[in-house]
């Protein structure tokens, strides 16, 4: 079940022994979904438990429960999985410190992963008595700065997610009228993504109708759309667990003149920040062309403090890679990233939403954005 090739994964790992050398870390601790899957192919909400792949320069070993024993068989080349037992009071940190006796690492200078929904504070506390003898470095940098550029074989499956996020908006935008319901929306284009053969999203499609539209998050309960009303939503279609996002504002019945003018603002940032997002770029740089033509139009207000993040393999609770494009971002933009970029504008005063965005792939020349839908607004019968 890997989807990815031999020479894929060994290159992987050598990328992630150099960068192991070059801090002097004989081993690994990776606790990241998204390290063990992009390293091994390791494909499992499994990390919710205490889950750890150690990588040093011998080999790789998981320790898991027995429930991800065959997840791993099936889906990882990881050649030696560990079992922890389950118990009213196991403390897998133990196993882990054996482990790590075992491969002559245990009072060496081990890197780790800590910023991660894969480690609990719970764990994290277990962990540090355990490990008291080892030197615990700070390393949670290292893989998602590896998988931030992507091989041609990632850059293959985030195209085939670009097409099924497409296809999954032509299969909603027709019941997105006066009397649809938020239900058959999003059941329609997540039915879609799944008809195509692509994966659950990192993260709940975010949807949300009138005052809702407003929100950029998931929340839970449905709507029936008036015959005047808005809509915005924020999907991504998945293929091998790589995203590519998309979102909107939707209008119902009639476009009145604020819609209008944050939606030109948002397709002027749009298209300044896409121009901006080039090789040698700054993440800080291309956010200050969002806040510059939005502040232009008298939106700071109105505005978010972010304008959009990388893109790549993730697994709950979220889709977002750590690298964002923030005021004074220091990332390096580069070839082979795939970025998000959202304008996203919720005016509270007058009750107006505005959101644009789609996921661009940096080429030699710059951006690449990788839907083929307009920009359009796109406004929608009353009944």
């Amino acid at each position: 079940m890997l989807h990815f090739s031999t020479a894929e994964f060994a290159r992987r790992r050598s990328a992630l022994a150099a960068e192991m050398a070059r801090r002097n870390l004989e081993a690994m601790l990776l606790f990241a979904p998204e390290s063990q899957y992009w390293l091994t192919g390791h494909d499992s909400f499994g990390y919710c438990f205490f889950q750890c792949l150690v990588v040093h320069p011998g080999g790789m070993h998981l320790l898991t429960r027995s429930a991800d024993l065959r997840q791993a068989q099936l889906t990882s080349n990881i050649p030696d999985i560990r079992i922890w037992a389950d118990a009213e009071d196991a403390d897998p940190a133990l196993d882990l410190r054996a482990l790590l006796a075992e491969i002559g690492v245990l009072h060496g200078r081990v890197g780790i992963e800590t910023a991660t929904h894969g480690l609990t504070a719970r764990n994290w506390i277990q962990l540090e008595q355990a490990l008291r003898g080892t030197r615990l470095v700070e390393a949670s940098d290292i893989v998602p700065g590896l998988r931030l550029v992507k091989s041609a074989e990632e850059i293959a499956c985030i195209r085939v997610a670009a097409e099924i996020a497409d296809a999954a908006w032509a299969a909603a935008l027709p019941l997105i009228r006066g009397g649809g319901s938020e239900a058959e929306i999003l059941a329609a284009l997540q039915g879609e993504i799944f008809r195509r053969g692509g994966d659950y999203p990192a993260n709940p499609v975010v949807i949300g109708s009138g005052d809702h539209a407003l929100l950029c998050r998931y929340h839970s309960g449905r709507r029936v759309l008036a015959g005047r009303d808005q809509i915005t939503l924020e999907w991504a279609g998945v293929w091998r667990h790589y995203h590519a996002a998309l979102m909107r504002t939707v209008l119902v019945g009639t476009a009145d003149a604020r819609h209008l003018a944050l939606h030109a603002a948002a397709a002027e940032a749009l298209a300044a920040c896409e121009a901006a997002l080039k090789p040698g770029a700054t993440t800080g740089e291309v956010f200050a062309e969002h806040a510059r033509v939005l502040d232009s139009h008298g939106l700071s207000a109105h505005r978010l403090n972010a304008c959009g993040y990388a893109l790549g393999a993730r697994f709950a609770p979220s889709w977002m890679e750590p690298q964002m494009f923030i005021p004074g971002g220091r990332v390096r933009i580069a070839p082979g990233q795939v970025w998000f970029l959202h304008m996203i504008l919720m005016d509270s005063d007058s009750g107006a939403a505005m959101c644009l965005g789609r996921s661009s792939l940096v080429g030699e020349n710059g951006a690449e954005p990788l839907s083929a839908l307009p920009l359009d607004l796109e406004i929608r019968p009353a009944g």
